[in-house]
């Protein structure tokens, strides 16, 4: 059973999302919270799998809410999984640096959403495919010429692997892609981070971009 605990600061937005993940058979949600600093409270006190955290929120807001959640080595186990909205891109940026798994736009598909806590509470990163893009395309400096020197150390299949990563595909994704294990999969992405250096997932994303192993847009 997936535990959720859900931070928003609008009422009817809690209750739309706690109908939606009580209303599958392998999740439930372990309570509400509608600042930051509450969210970082609640998940002592519930220790969820997923904490889906929206950004803008009076108080304690999101980011700092994701900062504390991190900073507490009894909250190592807790993935948190940004809302956030087109034009609050920022946010998703300064999410994910603070130590987010991944975001979602908040109008997505349910389908989707519940897709993005199963991701997340399994272990992987959440990153949504097009603002993916458009994100790093804003956020990163590509370098004046292209630069694969920096991945020569990885093999053929490796920057394969990175490559797809770096176009928003999950493993799941990836494993169907390239026809390969899913075991082969999650090796290639952990030997690529450990070869360059990469904290995590998002990082390993924003250097394909930047040395234009792949291309925004």
């Amino acid at each position: 059973m997936i535990k959720v605990l859900i931070a928003d600061d609008q009422a009817l937005v809690r209750g739309g999302f706690r109908m939606l993940v009580d209303s599958e058979p392998d999740m439930t949600v372990v309570g509400e919270a509608s600042d930051g600093a509450a969210a970082a409270e609640l998940a002592r006190a519930t220790l969820p799998d997923v904490l889906l955290m929206d950004v803008q929120m009076p108080g304690v807001d999101g980011i700092e809410g994701i900062r504390r959640v991190v900073a507490d080595p009894a909250l190592s186990a807790v993935r948190v999984l940004i809302l956030t909205t087109f034009d609050e891109d920022e946010y998703a940026v300064a999410g994910l640096t603070a130590g987010a798994s991944g975001f979602l736009l908040k109008n997505t598909d349910p389908a989707q959403l519940l897709h993005g806590i199963r991701v997340v509470a399994g272990g992987e990163e959440l990153l949504s495919p097009g603002l993916t893009r458009r994100l790093l395309a804003r956020s990163t400096r590509p370098a004046a010429t292209v630069n694969h020197q920096v991945f020569d150390q990885l093999t053929t299949r490796e920057r394969e692997v990175v490559a797809l990563a770096a176009q928003g595909l999950s493993n799941e994704e990836i494993t169907r892609e390239l026809v390969i294990s899913p075991a082969t999969t999650k090796t290639h992405i952990s030997r690529a981070l450990a070869k360059l250096g990469a904290r995590d997932r998002a990082q390993l994303v924003a250097l394909a971009y930047q040395h234009r192993l792949v291309e925004p847009g």
